[in-house]
């Protein structure tokens, strides 16, 4: 099993978060790990290997997106809403916690870049 470093900024944001209505994926270069709420169990982990990653997020949750790459990076974040919709954002992922908006029913993460240019 590779070994895990969790940064203060995706406990802090597990621990003020409504638990049954809160899942945790966190991201550190290629690997991903999905937690419960609780933050003592890793659900299951794996390594990106897509060009985007989905996160299926139940009508009503909240997705706590932990972006913890080594280095200054940056990724591609596709929301998509319940209602079809979707957004593109260009998010920093050295160290960043982002929390999605109601109404999202699917994240799709694309993997670290070192340039704006995705």
């Amino acid at each position: 099993m590779k070994k895990l470093t969790l940064s203060v900024g995706l406990v802090a944001a597990i621990l003020s978060a409504k638990a049954q209505d809160t899942t945790c994926t966190y991201f550190k270069g290629k690997e991903v790990y999905e937690f419960d709420y609780q933050m003592d169990t890793i659900l299951w982990w794996e390594d990106q290997t897509t060009k985007f990653y989905d996160i299926e997020v139940k009508y009503g949750n909240v997705l706590c997106l932990d972006l913890s790459d080594d280095k200054k990076r940056v990724r591609k974040v596709i929301t998509t809403f319940f209602d079809g919709s979707s957004r593109e954002d260009i998010l920093d992922s050295k160290d960043e916690v982002y929390y999605t908006p109601r109404g999202v029913v699917k994240v799709s993460v694309g993997r670290p870049r070192l340039a704006i240019k995705l």
